[in-house]
């Protein structure tokens, strides 16, 4: 892939940011890093000049941009086939889309109690249905473990698509001291020790804009 960029946000607080650029790191490609500061004035014009949904992520490939992080994750999926973005068991690979589409499109609650902050360190009082969400993580966690993660100490052994959609939910979890499930616990400490995690850390910590939110 030639002239690759990915648009991100900032790497303290965009957690549909981590998705796409741990899916670009597992893909193996070549990318130029934009980060776009998020919530202050012209970042939404900014965003904009790269794609109409003025969202982040976005791979441009080509000056031809791919928004959205599951689209994103498909298309380096379907372009980088021998990287292993899927598992090969078709049987898991069922269930790693499943569980991908549904981080993507569910657990509004835990988003909006938990936002993803890596610079916090403190508790939180958790509302019931902040506490279901959490508890349907962690039931799919075990489910994938339990079936699939037998060859490795991902969700499905090996790192896919769908470590890289629940890997900012680890850093939730992580931030907010959400007590977890044995399997859980295990399994986020597998996310915090990941390289590519350590990486993303190490940069979002050199980060001095700050969100004040509550």
């Amino acid at each position: 892939m030639a002239a690759t960029k990915l648009i991100l946000g900032n790497k303290t607080y965009s957690s549909w940011s981590l998705r796409g650029w741990l899916a670009a790191r597992l893909a193996g490609i070549d990318f130029e890093e934009v980060v776009i500061f998020l919530y202050k004035p012209g970042s939404r014009e900014a965003i904009l000049s790269h794609n109409p949904a003025g969202k982040v992520p976005t791979l441009v490939v080509d000056g031809e941009p791919v928004w959205d992080s599951l689209a994103i994750a498909e298309y380096l999926a379907e372009t980088c086939p021998d990287r292993g973005l899927w598992p090969a068991d078709p049987a898991a690979r069922r269930l790693a889309r499943c569980v991908t589409a549904e981080m993507h499109a569910g657990f509004q609650a835990l988003r909006k109690a938990l936002p993803m902050d890596l610079n916090r360190r403190a508790a939180k009082t958790l509302a019931p249905e902040v506490q279901a969400d959490i508890d349907r993580v962690q039931a799919i966690w075990r489910d994938c473990r339990g079936r699939f993660g037998k060859g490795g100490d991902f969700l499905f052994g090996q790192p896919t698509i769908a470590d890289a959609f629940y890997a900012p939910v680890v850093t939730r979890f992580r931030s907010y001291e959400v007590t977890l499930d044995p399997v859980a616990e295990a399994y986020c400490r597998t996310i915090t020790d990941w390289p590519l995690m350590q990486e993303w850390a190490a940069a979002a910590a050199e980060e001095t804009e700050v969100l004040v939110y509550d």
